[in-house]
């Protein structure tokens, strides 16, 4: 078993797919659009994994602080490859000016990331 994909509802479409391209050499299908609902998505899929991640923006979306605690998913996390790799893919993120929330640093649990706040708020964690 493995996961097939994950959504991620945003309000800005194009600067999400462009975001996930310029950073994370993410690759996107065409635009589907349901013209009943107004629903946009596209897939995004990355080199090396089987998962995608799914864009989606609809009218009358509401938003909250994705960043806050709270119930549901936190966070996306991306493995690099490498300690440079994070480091590299970190430094280019907070000079381009998205902030670091954290790291890059070893966790407790070992772990070697960083966390950075994309577009919209979202979390991104960023891992060998």
């Amino acid at each position: 078993m493995r996961i097939g994909h994950v959504a991620l509802y945003c309000e800005d479409l194009e600067r999400m797919r462009k975001f996930f391209g310029d950073y994370f050499n993410a690759r996107s299908n065409d635009m589907y659009r349901n013209r009943r609902t107004g629903l946009r998505t596209y897939f995004l899929s990355f080199d090396g994994c089987g998962t995608s991640l799914e864009l989606m923006s609809r009218p009358g979306m509401s938003g909250g602080d994705p960043s806050a605690a709270r119930i549901g998913f936190t966070h996306v996390s991306f493995a690099v490859g490498s300690r440079d790799a994070v480091d590299a893919l970190t430094a280019r993120l907070a000079a381009d000016g998205y902030a670091v929330a954290d790291g890059p640093r070893v966790t407790g649990d070992g772990y070697y990331e960083s966390c950075v706040v994309g577009p919209e708020s979202i979390l991104l964690e960023i891992t060998v």
